[in-house]
């Protein structure tokens, strides 16, 4: 399970005794594998606080609170239990003249960032089936990056995706069958890739059968609330390949 280790700071607190966070970096991080990721943070001041009152964005430089504590930076665990999220925390330099919130990550139903990735591909698929322009675009992240079939060209941001793809779904009638005949995932810490072969069948407007495979290289984002597709790139033109020529 993942946790989220909140280095907390005091600005009244002694720090020239503190031990070194290189050593506890390299153990937890290289040695243990239990450490995916941190950072440090900027001081206090350099922060802004955003509020959001009858419709109006109100800022304000500095912390949310005044406080000599503060978030001086963080990491993230993969942990067995909370016990052992605790006892990592416990050996963090800063425990020793601050603090160390340990605080477990939202459970989803205990689902890993591969389920919830294949499970992204299959909401794709059936949005493609009904060429349901609107369930498709809800997969890919606002600033989407994509190369495609439609145009051969560099599609920048959800509005010029969705734009290509009505135009694609426009040339066809009846259901767009989309089989994945291969799905390699790479999952990584708010990031992940795959890699794909994927059957196109449907029936164009005039009549004409389609049945072509493409191969997808696909970069994912975690949004906080699920995965979104922020990356997507079809390697080979659409009319190069048929089933056959494959087989």
């Amino acid at each position: 399970m993942k946790y989220m280790l909140l280095v907390c700071g005091d600005d009244t607190a002694d720090a020239s005794g503190m031990a070194p966070v290189e050593p506890w970096v390299e153990e937890h991080g290289v040695r243990s594998g239990a450490r995916l990721y941190g950072h440090r943070l900027r001081r206090p001041v350099e922060a802004v606080t955003v509020r959001v009152r009858d419709g109006e964005v109100l800022r304000t430089d500095g912390p949310f609170a005044e406080t000599k504590e503060y978030v001086a930076g963080f990491d993230v665990v993969d942990c067995a239990n909370l016990e052992e999220a605790v006892a990592i925390a416990a050996q963090h330099p800063v425990a020793t003249i601050g603090a160390m919130e340990v605080r477990p990550f939202w459970d989803e139903g205990g689902a890993d960032a591969e389920t919830d990735i294949r499970r992204l591909d299959a909401e794709l698929t059936a949005a493609a089936r009904e060429r349901d322009i609107d369930r498709t675009m809800a997969c890919y992240a606002p600033d989407v990056e994509a190369f495609h079939f439609m145009g051969g060209e560099e599609l920048i941001g959800i509005g010029a995706l969705r734009k290509a793809v009505e135009g694609w779904f426009a040339t066809l009638t009846g259901p767009l069958h989309r089989d994945v005949l291969e799905l390699r995932v790479r999952p990584g810490e708010g990031s992940a890739f795959s890699h794909a072969l994927v059957q196109l069948r449907g029936t164009r407007v005039g009549g004409e059968p389609l049945d072509r495979v493409v191969r997808l290289t696909t970069g994912y984002r975690d949004a906080g609330f699920g995965w979104l597709i922020a990356h997507e790139h079809i390697s080979a033109p659409l009319e190069s390949r048929t089933t056959k020529e494959r087989s």
